[in-house]
């Protein structure tokens, strides 16, 4: 009799111990986070469009190359405290809506005010 439940004994926890190491081989980790980049925060102009109306003036002196230097302060005192990327989408707005009066080449002309008012035209940047 006693080697009849040491053979149940035996076979209980045999089966005990192949169900656990089964049970605990078939852990499977979770996947891995995919990170999402986020797109690049798109162009906005915190400024009132039309009032960089004043721009036209700096503009047409830059282009038909008039003797002196164009005032600076109505049209760059606007876009002195904005950074290169607020400033570009401003004036891409502007002469976009042709706020400015005046027919452009619209890269050359963005260039040309941004570079006279000690800003650059970031990298990638394109007035669409």
């Amino acid at each position: 009799m006693a080697s009849r439940t040491l053979a149940t004994t035996a076979l209980l926890l045999s089966l005990n111990l192949l169900f656990f190491t089964m049970v605990s081989s078939t852990y499977c980790p979770p996947p891995p986070h995919k990170h999402h980049p986020k797109p690049p925060p798109k162009a906005t102009c915190p400024k009132d469009t039309l009032k960089l109306g004043v721009c036209a003036n700096v503009l047409k002196s830059l282009l038909h190359l008039v003797v002196g230097t164009p005032p600076k302060t109505p049209c760059c005192s606007l876009i002195s405290g904005l950074v290169d990327l607020e400033a570009a989408a401003c004036l891409c707005t502007a002469i976009k809506a042709n706020v400015l009066g005046i027919n452009l080449n619209v890269p050359v002309s963005l260039s040309l005010l941004l570079n006279y008012c000690g800003k650059k035209v970031p990298s990638g940047f394109q007035c669409v």
